[in-house]
């Protein structure tokens, strides 16, 4: 009896193709066609959770079997974003973002990958901010003179500090003249000489600090005056490590993993924190800033990664801001009174260094890139990683698709990555990719120097309330990552990050136009606002651009030309000692610059996302200039008829990116159907297929167009 009803199943599996076809031709079949419109935000679609493949065939609907659900008075065209089927996908293929809405795409697991990035993004706040705290040069100083120490301060100033053309004491020079014998004189008073010749400072220098003091290493070392280039070295020097730590880690994430990288980060965060604390001069403390520079921008960006990796596409635009927003922003502003509480320069780069060894600790709680696992072979590791997010998130995949998953992972590295080994010079190899990546590193260089540049610029634009000023600059993250959430899936990346960036740009320009120093400071806080915009999407724009198999060499790289271009931020800032205006010129112009250079990117918002290297050659083909995924010409583009799968390893949300490569495809399955009147003919088990769409004109429910 089993035999027969399998000897069933196999006749009717090999009848699909002739009923199709007796279909077309307008023969009598038991395949009904059922098209229907459902909203992007309810739609629910593809193979559920519970099916198995007895019951679930897959097939993709062509571009040219349909008709388009939605045009303009400009006339329809057929998308050309779309990119190319490979031969390996087959109607059965599953990839990981298929998988995804069926264990979870935003459950327990990831929620607590989630709260996973809190101790890292005080760790990256900490090695990012606290070189600007350490390095602090305090607004108001003049030399010492140990001679005078019991001397009443104004007159102390009076006989040996000389005035300049403003009427404010010198920083860095005093009269040459015998303090001792002022010292022992009965009226020091009539020692008072402002016609003395005068010298540098000689024995250090007395700091003026209203309120708690914090004392930097720019004040212990005396890096003031004509050292005070010591302190802008030492950041220079920051920056190099974190150049030479991104083109390693890079390497060294996609051939060991992300964990691994993420961890051997932190430990090297770790040791140089504590050797910061422990330094006893300028060599000893460039070279542990160094060591904590090369570890900088792995210890949030992998974590980062490896939480967006789990999360559906339908919130990973919401995750990715949201984790900035609530853990990121909160700890920048509290930066500045830890280092005030702290003291001390070494006390708070002891302090700090705390949460870093609690860090250390989520090798064994962290889980390794499925993603990443799949692309070096491990998809054995893969699946049991996959059955424990299915497991914590409760959800109930059936075996078959597993299985369909296993197989699929596995015919894709055959044929798409083994015995290969990609580098960033891959990328350089073919024509389009190559003019994407030179525009993207000129972006991001142009957007990490206006960003850091505004963030160390705080320190600067009103020294005598450095760290209420640096809190409330600080404060601006916040708005901005929620202000992303809101724009970048209706505008698209391409729009946003040239209309924000150019804002940052102008209110840098209007700012240095200013010679009253409070509006400077509000149109610089105005720059600094849409700065913080356009650095959070440039870190996903990048990701998505780059194709799936070279996307962590890819930004890494990235990044670290944008380290590339902070190392001009010191001197940038050092300008204002000069002109704060010229500060502001600077980052105003290189503003408008990233701004304009971001209109020459594919748009990535609503479209398919390349895999692999071939997929990025023809990635953003036709796109107009005028491109907008919201409205006008380009719009009909954001919205392309897919018909292969959906495979990115970084895509973010869309309200039209539901159900990721569900979309467009005609779904079989077998049902009981139930004796009415409107199903009289039908008894038993039928085959039914399902087309369907991601757009169309309003919801309806199922049409029976027999």
């Amino acid at each position: 009896m089993a035999n027969d009803e399998k000897g069933n199943a196999s006749t009717e599996d090999d009848d699909k193709p002739k009923k199709r076809e007796h279909r077309d031709q307008g023969q009598q079949s038991k395949l009904k066609k059922i098209k229907y419109y459902i909203e992007p935000d309810k739609v629910d679609i593809g193979i559920q959770a519970g099916d198995s493949l007895e019951k679930v065939k897959v097939t993709y609907v062509e571009p040219d079997d349909e008709e388009s659900s939605h045009g303009f008075f400009w006339g329809k065209k057929k998308s050309e974003t779309s990119l190319p089927r490979r031969s390996w996908e087959t109607d059965d293929y599953i990839d990981f973002d298929d998988l995804l809405p069926m264990i979870g795409q935003f459950g327990r697991f990831q929620i607590r990958l989630f709260l996973f990035m809190i101790p890292f993004c005080f760790i990256t706040a900490f090695v990012y901010l606290g070189q600007i705290f350490m390095c602090l040069t305090p607004p108001k100083y003049y030399c010492y003179v140990p001679e005078l120490l019991h001397t009443p301060v104004e007159l102390r100033k009076e006989l040996s500090i000389p005035k300049e053309k403003d009427g404010s004491y010198s920083r860095c020079r005093m009269y040459n003249t015998n303090y001792t014998k002022i010292h022992f004189a009965e009226n020091p008073s009539a020692y008072i000489n402002t016609s003395l010749p005068t010298i540098p400072c000689k024995k250090g220098y007395v700091f003026e600090q209203e309120g708690r003091a914090f004392e930097s290493a720019t004040m212990e070392f005396g890096w003031l005056c004509d050292d005070d280039k010591y302190a802008t070295y030492a950041q220079i020097i920051f920056f190099l490590g974190s150049i030479l730590g991104g083109l390693a880690y890079g390497h060294f994430a996609d051939h060991c993993g992300r964990v691994a990288a993420l961890v051997s980060s932190c430990f090297l965060a770790l040791v140089g924190s504590l050797a910061t604390s422990m330094s006893t001069d300028f060599f000893t403390f460039a070279i542990s800033r160094f060591l904590v520079g090369a570890s900088y921008d792995t210890c949030f960006t992998m974590v980062y990664i490896l939480v967006l990796e789990y999360v559906g596409p339908k919130y990973r635009t919401l995750v990715a801001n949201l984790s900035l927003a609530l853990f990121y922003s909160p700890f920048t502003m509290v930066m500045p009174w830890i280092a005030l509480s702290a003291g001390n320069w070494r006390r708070f780069s002891s302090f700090t260094s705390l949460p870093i060894v609690l860090a250390m600790f989520s090798f064994c709680l962290l889980p390794e890139s499925a993603r990443w696992l799949v692309s070096v072979g491990e998809i054995d590791k893969a699946l049991e990683i996959l059955k424990n997010v299915i497991e914590v998130n409760k959800k109930q995949v059936s075996k078959e698709i597993l299985d369909l998953f296993e197989a699929s992972c596995t015919q894709f590295y055959k044929e798409e990555l083994d015995g290969r080994d990609f580098t960033v010079l891959s990328i350089f190899k073919r024509k389009r990719m190559a003019r994407y990546m030179i525009l993207m590193i000129l972006i991001w260089m142009s957007i990490s120097l206006v960003y850091d540049g505004h963030v160390r610029a705080a320190s600067v634009l009103d020294s005598e309330n450095i760290f209420l000023f640096f809190t409330i600059a600080c404060a601006t993250e916040l708005p901005g990552n929620i202000l992303v959430i809101l724009t970048l899936d209706r505008a698209g990346r391409r729009w946003c990050s040239f209309f924000y960036t150019s804002l940052s740009g102008v209110f840098s320009l209007l700012g240095a136009s200013f010679q009253n120093r409070a509006n400077m400071r509000m149109s610089a806080l105005a720059g600094r606002f849409f700065s913080n915009i356009c650095y959070n999407i440039g870190l996903q724009w990048a990701a998505e651009i780059l194709p799936t198999v070279v996307r962590a060499q890819g930004v890494a790289f990235i990044h670290t030309m944008g380290f590339v271009a902070m190392l001009m931020s010191p001197p940038v800032v050092y300008l204002s000692k000069k002109s704060l205006s010229s500060t502001l010129i600077v980052l105003g112009a290189l503003g408008i610059f990233g701004g304009l250079l971001a209109l020459f990117l594919p748009e990535t918002l609503n479209h398919e996302l390349p895999e692999t290297l071939s997929d990025g050659a023809q990635f953003g083909k036709n796109q107009r200039i005028w491109h907008m995924p919201c409205c006008g010409p380009g719009s009909r583009k954001s919205h392309p008829r897919h018909n292969w799968h959906q495979g990115s390893s970084l895509r973010t949300l869309s309200k039209d990116e539901f159900r990721s490569s569900k979309m467009y495809r005609k779904t079989k399955y077998r049902f009981e159907s139930h004796p009415s009147p409107s199903s009289s003919d039908y008894k038993g088990t039928e085959e039914k297929e399902i087309r369907t769409y991601k757009y169309g004109n309003g919801s309806k429910w199922p049409e029976d167009k027999s």
